[in-house]
């Protein structure tokens, strides 16, 4: 019976619960000739759109609906389930109304009446039910409920108010799934329809395709739920009929209603929903200035801008450029008129001026919009199109009428600001975010089935880590590849019934979540076009996902938190507060020499977008010098064109004849040494050769990048016509054609290249000149990482920066900069090196009383207003670490130390008790404080702070009640009781334990490092250094020492055991191969925290070096020198400067280990404007203003002789 319609279906997006994909519904409802399905997932209408266009694709007829939930009461109240009972409610949209009405209750119930379910009530529904055809729903619908329950007069009562409120359009439904309670309310149901002259329909609950797919839906519910199927306490469903039927199972089970399945058709002839797509719902600019309409508004802003931007340049004064600005300027603006987008760029300038105003950091632009001067003189990008001759047809083509895509990159620590912005200004109802759903790709969805299946986790988590992480894998093609898992998966019962299972759920939406930058803004109100749901921070989140708000046509923006701009703006931050001015990147030369020396070493370590290993090795041999060399290597760097690097390094060098395919084409390739690396340089090849237009040769390159034979060959076609018409040989017109197919493919926008490399070369350029402030900033962006932080202060290390322990004095939330003097530093170094402890002043240089509370408050701009006195001779650049990086240290515990400290500094741990918050910053709080050393310039070490620690909480406590029973106030309070604590006589923590506790609370060793017993040892003939390795040739044999941080053993696939460790010393970490027979030989001496000696081979790779080991040992003077005798002679010296230790004694080299850092020795030139008479900043090493002088906070700088024997505990 093919006149049968389904009515009553979930898919996967009734989230672990529907066990049916949505194509899997369509195909199978067309496999039955079915013409209509509905979809009606469980309070939500995620699948909505991707439904309809399935259906439509299959021949099928699209309903859409939801299965609401609803509540007698008011939405509004939060009663207890039993007080205010939540009930089913099917609803189909009958046409456009209807769906609008549909929209509008979801999200209601989303926004308005959510309590455990989103519910709507009598008052949202009467006022939203025109256009809406209502079923009574299953068990869970308030009419069978109250019938189960024996109370025929309230289900009668209910069932009147619906049919008043829907009319002719309102059904009570029939389900029989087998189920006792089911057969007990249908003859009810019946008798009801019958006196109330309502009509009957037919529907089967549908939760998954096939009834063998029970199993399925039920291992969905135990992931959601938490629970496993051997839980007998578990939600179960009775039955295993909620699958697709076909319209003859369906009519099997009510011969006795057969009205009730041909009411299905009925219903189903009444739904005519017709969505539209293709269109833009474009929102409108408010408020345009009178008289005057968004084009011509946007017009003026574009001539302010034009000439604020060029107005200063020498070209402006030139008639002729003048006028060619004045051109791209017009024929830009002429496009966005065309194509209605002037709003779009109004409101985009709007945010942005917004951001500027607030002092939020706004990115120098994202994606192809960089290529647009109107962007440009806007301000909405930061890079100027003309200068880097960017393509504004790449970004909007006249010819190909597209929604514009303004990716906008804020301050991640700021961007909500602008967010709520928007929100405020264009209404809430107007703006967005954009869900989206994380789904079960393969090892998550193996993990998740195992927990439901009670699988042990050991087994679990050897299938899951079997299966490669690579992007698109998939739990079949893992099977094919991994001859382990394809053996465990044929051989073992159990996994193979995991791993079946898993791959039933694989890929299916397991949880909704926030967008990370997405937000649309609709003209009219969003619930006229999508639904929507709670969302964080305030803002709604739309229902349907970004390609499908697309494909309705709202408009998508990018709101993106990018970390870097955090960095920049609070390393300026602290610039202009200590040096009193900062560096203005709109007229800093892009040609900085300090700037490309520091890049051509390589030494990019946190550098946006150039700090992987990879990318500083080709820094290394490219030497950029240009900012045009900067772009470049962001747009190879990338698989695919990454082989051309060589080819381009050798151009840039002389050492290879440049080749062009045909000489009239050297002005748009010369810059690249005749590869094509830019999708621009497609375009502007396809207009010099074939006389294309820019816009026609924008679609030539979307075409050819897609690379399907007959495209091509029509495509090429047209390339050599009009070649030929522009005077060019055919042979040299299909060369240079099949060189555009080549590179289609590895193309990069050149105006994303360009804007990421403003980035790339503002962070370096801060690095180069300020050192101090960029890496403080770099290690407070991470503070939420440990491993990141010990990775910037290796790299501290490196620059030879001093990163000072954390204080209860000193320290800020964040890493500070500061000063310090020299000769307090090593005094305090060598302190701390033998656990004893410190005086209050030796760490730092004292401050002024007046400026020792707020010198350190750095909650929000990383510094506090002072008048710290000026840079005196001795005072070196460093880094104090920040409470936040210190583990169980929260927030109010930190609010409440800084609080106290604006009185006056802490002189000892009873005074720091007396004075802070002790609920806040309790007990667990000051432990963690002082094994991180944060109390170590009081008086007291740190065994015998911790051994103190509960009298001296237990006596702050007493006295604190004491006061508050005699009500004491603090200003009447003259003297503190004289409590005699005594410091127990209790030896210091060895030098291990205490490395061992800043390991475990700050994630890092810092006052020093286990390999620092063995320095003499390790500067002995023969030995390497890690850091050294880098640059070491592939297949070089060393030997090194360190220490073990972690170890994974792993089966080959012939079933050995081998392993995979990592090894750091003080400076490096790097990842050490134990192959089979180094691991069956030595493997009882790799653990975690082993010191060990290892003779290994040296393997580059582009994402670094890694280590073969050959041999490994206990580290000792014994086993290096075995390591020596059984490697034979020292090897021979490596190309370059890292194997100077190699040498002879006398050979006048400095080790390169030893040597301070070449970063360290500044260029002699100096900006201009800046007196070589003035002195020099401690923390950037620039001239420095009297009038600059007289303004400064304490902070910190790398500008100091690095000394031969550094103690360790200070190299940190």
């Amino acid at each position: 019976m093919n006149e049968f319609v389904h009515l009553h279906v979930h898919s996967e997006y009734s989230l672990l619960d529907g066990a049916a994909r949505l194509q899997d519904l369509v195909a199978k409802a067309a496999s039955f000739g079915m013409k209509a399905l509905a979809l009606t997932d469980h309070g939500v209408m995620y699948g909505a759109v991707p439904f309809y266009k399935y259906c439509k694709a299959n021949g099928i007829k699209p309903i859409i609906g939801c299965e609401v939930y609803f509540t007698a009461g008011s939405r509004k109240e939060r009663g207890t389930r039993k007080e205010q009972p939540i009930h089913h409610l099917i609803l189909l949209a009958k046409n456009e109304t209807g769906y609008r009405n549909l929209m509008k209750l979801s999200s209601i119930g989303h926004l308005e009446g959510f309590h455990y379910k989103p519910r709507i009530d009598w008052e949202a529904l009467e006022r939203h039910s025109e256009g809406l055809v209502c079923l009574s729903a299953c068990l869970g619908g308030e009419v069978p409920h109250h019938l189960l329950h024996g109370r025929y007069n309230e289900a009668r009562k209910a069932a009147q108010r619906y049919q008043a409120v829907f009319g002719e359009d309102f059904y009570i439904e029939l389900q029989d799934h087998g189920i006792p309670e089911q057969k007990k309310v249908l003859p009810e149901l019946i008798k009801l329809a019958q006196e109330l002259n309502v009509q009957l329909v037919a529907t089967n609950d549908v939760h998954y395709l096939n009834q063998e797919d029970a199993e399925v839906q039920d291992v969905l519910i135990c992931i959601g739920t938490g629970k496993s199927i051997q839980d007998e306490e578990r939600l179960q469903i009775p039955t295993d009929q909620l699958y697709l039927k076909s319209g003859a199972e369906m009519a099997a089970l009510f011969p006795y209603v057969a009205e009730a399945v041909a009411n299905t058709k009925a219903i189903a002839d009444k739904c005519n929903l017709e969505l539209q797509f293709g269109r833009h719902i474009l929102p409108a600019y408010q408020p345009i200035p009178d008289g005057m309409t968004s084009e011509s508004y946007l017009a003026s802003l574009c001539g302010q801008g034009l000439e604020e931007r060029y107005g200063h340049l020498d070209m402006w004064q030139q008639e002729h450029t003048r006028e060619q600005l004045h051109q791209r300027l017009h024929y830009e603006l002429s496009v966005i008129g065309s194509m209605g987008f002037s709003d779009y760029f109004l409101i985009v300038w709007d945010f942005i001026a917004y951001a500027h105003r607030q002092g939020i950091a706004t990115g120098p632009g994202r994606g192809s919009s960089a290529g647009s001067l109107v962007a440009y003189v806007l301000k909405i990008t930061d890079v100027d199109p003309i200068k880097y001759n960017l393509l504004f047809e790449r970004f909007l083509n006249p010819e190909r009428v597209t929604m514009p895509d303004i990716d906008i990159d804020f301050s991640d620590e700021r961007r909500d600001e602008v967010i709520a912005y928007v929100a405020d200004k264009y209404g809430a109802e107007h703006v967005a975010q954009i869900i989206t759903f994380g789904t079960m790709a393969a090892r998550a969805a193996v993990r998740d089935v195992g927990r439901a299946l009670n699988i042990p986790f050991g087994e679990v988590d050897k299938v899951a880590k079997l299966i490669p992480g690579s992007l698109g894998m998939t739990i079949e093609r893992a099977i094919r590849e991994s001859p382990e898992l394809k053996g465990l998966y044929e051989s073992q019962q159990r996994i193979q019934g995991l791993l079946d299972m898993a791959r039933k759920v694989e890929g299916m939406p397991r949880h909704a979540s926030t967008h990370a930058a997405g937000v649309v803004i609709s003209r009219d109100p969003l619930t006229d076009t999508v639904p929507l749901q709670a969302g964080g921070e305030g803002t709604p989140l739309t229902q349907y996902s970004m390609e499908h708000l697309e494909a309705i046509g709202l408009l998508k923006m990018d709101f993106l938190g990018l970390r870097t701009l955090s960095i920049i703006e609070r390393c300026m931050n602290w610039i202009r507060e200590q040096e009193g001015e900062v560096p203005d990147f709109r007229r800093v030369s892009d040609d900085d020499p300090l700037t490309y020396e520091m890049l051509g070493r390589g030494e990019t370590t946190g550098v946006f977008q150039l700090e992987s290993a990879g990318m500083r090795r080709v820094l290394k041999d490219l030497k950029p010098s240009t900012f045009e060399d900067i772009i470049s290597v962001l747009a190879l760097y990338r698989p695919g064109p990454m082989e051309f690097i060589p080819k381009f390094i050798a151009g840039k060098h002389g050492q290879t004849a440049v080749e062009y395919p045909h000489s009239d084409l050297v002005p748009i390739l010369k810059d690249t040494y005749g590869i094509i690396v830019y999708q621009e340089q497609i375009m502007q090849i396809a207009s010099k050769m074939a006389g294309f237009s820019l816009g026609e040769a924008d679609l030539l390159r979307r075409a050819v990048s897609k690379k399907k034979r007959e495209v091509l060959d029509e495509e090429r076609g047209h390339f050599v016509s009009g070649s030929l018409a522009q005077g060019y040989q055919a042979e040299d017109a299909n060369a240079v054609y099949d060189m555009i197919v080549r590179f289609a493919d590895y193309g990069f926008p050149r105006a994303h290249a360009a804007a990421y490399g403003v980035l790339a070369f503002q962070t370096a350029y801060l690095k180069a000149h300020y050192p101090v402030y960029f890496m403080a900033s770099m290690l407070t962006a991470v503070m939420g990482s440990h491993r990141k932080v010990a990775e910037y202060i290796i790299e501290c290390r490196r620059m030879g920066i001093t990163v000072l322990p954390p204080d209860v004095n000193e320290s800020g939330i964040l890493f500070t900069p500061r000063l310090a003097a020299a000769t307090d530093g090593e005094a305090v170094r060598q302190t701390a090196l033998a656990g004893a402890p410190l005086e209050a002043t030796q760490a730092d240089k004292p401050l002024e009383a007046a400026e020792t509370a707020a010198a350190y408050d750095v909650e929000e701009s990383g510094a506090a207003e002072t008048s710290a006195p000026a840079a005196e001779e001795g005072l070196q650049g460093v880094i104090r670490f920040g409470l936040a990086a210190i583990k169980n240290v929260g927030t109010q515990a930190m609010e409440s130390i800084l609080r106290e400290r604006r009185e006056r500094p802490f002189d000892s741990l009873l005074d720091f008790c007396r004075r802070v918050d002790l609920r806040t910053c309790n007990k667990r709080v000051i432990e963690s404080l002082i094994q991180g050393g944060a109390f170590d310039s009081l008086p007291g070490h740190r065994a015998q702070l911790l051994a103190m620690l509960d009298e001296t909480v237990e006596a702050a406590l007493k006295w604190r009640k004491e006061r508050e029973d005699l009500q004491i106030q603090l200003f009447d309070f003259v003297e503190t009781p004289n409590w005699n604590i005594e410091y127990p006589d209790i030896p210091p923590f060895s030098a291990g334990q205490q490395l061992d506790l800043e390991r475990e609370l700050l994630g890092l060793y810092l006052s020093g490092h286990p390999l620092d017993d063995y320095d003499e040892l390790l500067d002995g003939e023969g030995i390497d250094r890690l850091m050294d390795l880098a640059e070491s040739p592939d297949g070089s044999r060393i030997i090194v020492a360190g220490m073990v941080v972690s170890v994974k053993a792993i089966t080959t696939k012939q079933g050995k055991a081998m392993a995979f460790m990592e090894l750091e010393d003080q400076v490096e970490r790097c990842e050490v191969v134990l192959f089979p027979e180094v691991w069956r030989r030595s493997g009882e001496l790799v653990a975690k925290g082993a010191l060990l000696a290892l003779r290994a081979t040296v393997q580059q790779q582009d994402e670094g070096f890694k280590l073969l080991a050959d041999e490994l040992a206990p580290l000792s003077a014994a086993s290096l020198a075995q390591l020596r005798r059984s490697r034979g002679a020292a090897p021979a010296a490596r190309a370059g400067p890292t194997r100077s230790r190699s040498l002879q004694p006398g050979a006048g080299l400095t080790p390169h280990w030893r040597r301070r850092p070449a970063r360290l020795q500044r260029s002699a030139a100096r900006p201009p404007g800046l007196r070589p008479d003035w002195p020099r900043s401690p923390m950037s090493g620039r001239p420095q203003a009297p009038a600059m002088r007289r303004r400064r906070r304490s902070a910190s700088s790398s500008r100091f002789r690095r000394r031969r024997r550094t103690p360790a505990c200070w190299r940190s």
